[in-house]
């Protein structure tokens, strides 16, 4: 009977009921001596009780049974997460990834939790400050077993496959070019169709927000509007002695188990929910007489830090758009960064780097190490006749954007088996065009 449907808006204050159960909200207040149909209710907090109303989140569940009725947690010792930053020595060169790739099903099966690999990251979850990019791949799905994260918030961003996400708050299918944030403690289950993989930036001690557009004005980049959250499902379905639930805890897996399914949230309503988002619908800002723009004026979503803007991380995108500057050259420039840049492609051809820069694979350009385009880029670009042109059509390329010097996984270096030794090849070519007689 379920369709999937969605409400529209970034950070709204929602309010859901499955219309199996008409009435399952309390009228008028959060937590009455008797909920109706005889749920419980329960409060999931993202945020300090005491924090300033535009940044205080909160949901309040009224469900089956309440999600403390559990055995107790035991270690896990499953999966390739990791925050460990000192297994491997720091390595400052230009890295890239060919694409991460995917166990056949008959060999190996791998869900979305045994599929995850821990890539690059810095801080530490128990401060409540860092980040950590994750690579996933798997091929089936998670069965009578769900994830949450104790230590921060996920950013999904699938490549191959599409993802049918089971939350607490109801249900979404996010397919490649699509987005979804899973906020810290939100408990979900990923139903795959096949090969699937993707990319994760995880953010310890902050949410995602959507951007200050500043002089940009009231509109433009990714409208609040375009941002979906589920409506409330449930299932009051038994599962004895069964049902695994799993827990990110201070970067490592725990697993605890329980008789009775999750997603028993019959209603619900707050402003702290997991959501979607379509990266078609972005609204594309760029320079159009001459000079580039900096890359933050295709910032998605940011995590902020304490310090007026600096990022814990960005996550942005390049999307199809018109070039249209003149005297300009085009590509993104050589560039040195106090920032760190990761960056993956969900398809197409990425204009800086047309070869080796693949579908599923990565790159990163860590704090003050140089980076650019190819040599064979750099001279087309230098010979281009400059006309409006389309540029990255077919294509979608993103970046997780870092304020913090990130760390590089033995996975990532090593036993992934997938970097790219002959990256720093592709700038050999380029040669002095240096001619002191000719301005």
């Amino acid at each position: 009977w379920f369709i999937l449907q969605y409400m529209s808006g970034f950070g709204n204050e929602h309010v859901s009921e499955d219309p199996r159960c008409p009435g399952a909200l309390p009228e008028g207040q959060n937590n009455p001596q008797v909920c109706p149909y005889g749920l419980y209710a329960e409060q999931l907090s993202g945020s300090a009780f005491t924090c300033p109303r535009p940044t205080n989140k909160r949901s309040w569940l009224y469900r089956i049974l309440p999600s403390v009725c559990h055995k107790p947690f035991k270690p896990l010792e499953e999966g390739h997460l990791t925050h460990d930053w000192d297994e491997i020595e720091p390595d400052p060169n230009q890295l890239r990834w060919k694409p991460f790739e995917i166990p056949k099903a008959p060999q190996k099966k791998m869900d979305f939790v045994s599929g995850l690999y821990t890539l690059c990251g810095a801080g530490e979850p128990r401060g409540r400050n860092g980040i950590a990019v994750h690579i996933f791949v798997c091929n089936t799905s998670m069965i009578n077993r769900c994830l949450y994260n104790s230590d921060g918030d996920f950013l999904i961003v699938p490549q191959l496959g599409k993802l049918l996400i089971t939350t607490e708050f109801g249900k979404m299918l996010v397919e490649p070019n699509e987005i979804c944030v899973i906020q810290q403690g939100m408990r979900f289950s990923v139903e795959v169709f096949g090969e699937t993989r993707g990319y994760i930036l995880e953010v310890y001690g902050a949410h995602f927000e959507l951007p200050d557009l500043g002089p940009i004005g009231a509109n433009g980049l990714a409208n609040p509007r375009d941002f979906l959250v589920p409506v409330a499902w449930y299932e009051d379905r038994q599962v004895p002695g069964g049902y695994t639930v799993i827990s990110k805890y201070q970067g490592k897996l725990f697993a605890a188990q329980q008789d009775y399914s999750p997603y028993n949230v019959v209603a619900w309503h707050g402003n702290y929910t997991p959501y979607k988002y379509h990266l078609e619908k972005f609204m594309v800002i760029n320079a159009v007489a001459f000079d580039h723009a900096d890359p933050s004026i295709f910032t998605v979503l940011t995590a902020k830090t304490t310090r007026a803007g600096v990022a814990l991380a960005d996550f942005v995108i390049f999307p199809p758009r018109w070039g249209v500057a003149n005297k300009t050259f085009r590509p993104p420039y050589y560039h040195r960064n106090c920032m760190s840049e990761f960056m993956g492609l969900i398809k197409g051809h990425y204009e800086a780097k047309e070869e080796g820069f693949q579908p599923g694979g990565g790159s990163l350009h860590s704090m003050m190490t140089p980076h650019g385009p190819d040599a064979d880029c750099f001279e087309k670009a230098s010979k281009a006749k400059l006309e409006p042109e389309r540029v990255a059509d077919g294509t979608m390329a993103f970046m997780f954007e870092s304020s913090l010097s990130l760390a590089v996984t033995k996975w990532g270096l090593q036993t992934s088996n997938r970097l790219d030794k002959n990256y720093y090849k592709c700038w050999e070519p380029l040669k002095s065009h240096f001619n002191p007689t000719c301005k």
